[in-house]
């Protein structure tokens, strides 16, 4: 399945806030749909599967990818459901929307995309690139590239940047000081039933 690329309020309506997916908040308070305002009372399988689609629409993966990271976080040890948040958290373009360089995450998926953000002094334009520890985070030399992330920055998406993350915002320059932790994460979600609907698909 492709990256959505629908109507994104559309998603909130359903899911429930996603911070990196829209700025925007909906207006009304039930899903969409012509039963949207029914009662129904969800099962097991449902409440795993929005869990899971909170994590596949807010970090705009596609379905393989999410397994992709499933399979590593099992592999990693530790607890899986964490590993899998913080595997999501550490992608480039995330770490750009932490960092203020794009409103939302597709947003800076885009600056990450065409070529705008560095990595150790080297232009990376792989959004799926992990960050580790020592990284280095900048925006390219080009008076394109330092308009773009400084305007992004006047109006960021969320407040805060982790602790994880060194922003120098006079030099536009970000250090990985190391993995996030989980109170950082802004996503409202229990991990837990994201790997229980994957044990149960397995």
């Amino acid at each position: 399945m492709s990256r959505y690329r629908g109507p994104r309020l559309r998603v909130v309506r359903r899911l429930g806030d996603l911070p990196g997916l829209t700025r925007k908040s909906a207006r009304k308070a039930y899903p969409p749909g012509q039963h949207g305002q029914a009662r129904k009372k969800k099962s097991e399988y449902c409440i795993r599967l929005e869990e899971k689609q909170k994590l596949r629409y807010n970090y705009g993966v596609t379905e393989r990818q999410l397994l992709r990271y499933v399979k590593k976080a099992r592999r990693a040890g530790g607890s899986t459901g964490q590993v899998i948040l913080q595997q999501l958290e550490m992608r480039l373009d995330n770490t750009c929307f932490r960092l203020g360089m794009g409103p939302t995450i597709p947003a800076a998926r885009q600056v990450v995309n065409h070529g705008h953000i560095t990595v150790n002094g080297r232009v990376v334009s792989i959004p799926s690139y992990q960050c580790r520890a020592g990284d280095v985070i900048g925006v390219r030399g080009r008076d394109a590239s330092k308009k773009l992330v400084e305007g992004n920055l006047e109006f960021p998406g969320l407040a805060n940047v982790p602790a994880h993350l060194e922003f120098d915002k006079g030099k536009m320059e970000a250090k990985v000081t190391g993995v996030i932790e989980r109170e950082w994460i802004a996503l409202n979600i229990n991990e837990l039933l994201v790997v229980e609907y994957y044990s149960r698909q397995a």
